[in-house]
């Protein structure tokens, strides 16, 4: 389930601020015939800490309907107060979303072991293949290799998406964690490092914008093809880079508005990209060919 691209589901919204459901369809459709591997609604880049749970909830029930077992869909429940992500995980997998992605909790900067006790318990809740979510940059706080190599030990925690930008603690956690324990890349621009050094894939923020290019190098990555690899990364990377011009997700709804995709709004605290970040964001479309080039079919 958790090999090759998945990806980090934007959450579009309406002028009014309100869920736009029909873009979100047309979005995971585009996804779906892409050939994506999987799909992560409502994670962060899902702009998840803004959604009411009866939203969160919706947007996973309408990713679920238009997957209809195409591929998996891994549904976020993440948070820093452990019962409440219990009780949305719970809630996940009544729906029948094939796993769940829980970021760490954030703020209040738990303990390793701290960690491992919250993981622990949201895996004794559930059934569900759980991927710990990894991103001190973000979180304040770092899943450090040994103790995924615990995490790794309770059967239902199954991957971690490693997103803290360290090469050298990504191929510790591959020395520490048993073999069929999934490490996924939390960068896209880390994607080809991280699966020559035994990782499984990435869950993705470019492949909102580009899902078949950014599963293509996945897998050719994933067959030892690394020059293809490397030439879809050569082409795409200023994509990659500009995604984090402005803090994750502004600039790839930003991007997506201008492909076509969807109407770029955001909710408080997030905003839309300064003039010189719309700007680059733009150069960069142009430059990979993607800019007024796609749109969300019917």
């Amino acid at each position: 389930m958790f090999t090759g691209c998945g990806t980090a589901l934007v959450t579009p919204f309406r002028r009014d601020l309100s869920l736009d459901e029909e873009t979100l369809r047309r979005l995971v459709r585009r996804q779906i015939e892409a050939g994506i591997n999987f799909l992560v609604p409502c994670g962060t880049t899902g702009e998840s800490p803004t959604l009411t749970r009866a939203e969160h909830l919706r947007v996973v029930e309408i990713t679920l309907e238009e997957a209809h077992g195409k591929v998996p869909v891994v549904g976020g429940a993440g948070g820093y107060n452990t019962h409440e992500v219990i009780e949305l995980a719970r809630d996940l997998e009544h729906m029948g979303v094939d796993g769940i992605l829980s970021v760490t909790p954030y703020y209040n900067k738990p303990t390793q072991e701290g960690l491992y006790q919250h993981y622990k318990a949201i895996a004794g809740a559930v059934r569900l293949p759980i991927v710990v979510y990894s991103v001190q940059g973000r979180t304040g706080v770092n899943v450090e290799p040994g103790t995924l190599a615990r995490l790794a030990q309770i059967e239902n925690i199954v991957a971690v998406k490693e997103a803290s930008g360290n090469i050298a603690q990504m191929a510790n956690v591959l020395h520490e964690v048993p073999p069929g324990f999934a490490v996924l890349s939390g960068d896209d621009a880390i994607t080809i490092p991280l699966i020559a050094l035994g990782g499984r894939g990435i869950v993705s923020v470019v492949s909102n914008q580009i899902p078949a290019e950014m599963t293509q190098l996945a897998q050719a990555c994933l067959r030892g093809d690394f020059a293809a690899a490397r030439d879809i990364q050569r082409r795409y990377l200023p994509l990659m880079n500009v995604n984090f011009v402005e803090s994750n997700p502004i600039p790839v709804k930003a991007a997506m508005g201008l492909m076509g995709l969807l109407e770029p709004v955001y909710r408080l605290p997030m905003v839309p990209p300064g003039a010189s970040s719309l700007a680059k964001i733009e150069q960069v479309l142009e430059s990979v060919g993607l800019l007024g080039r796609v749109t969300v079919a019917g």
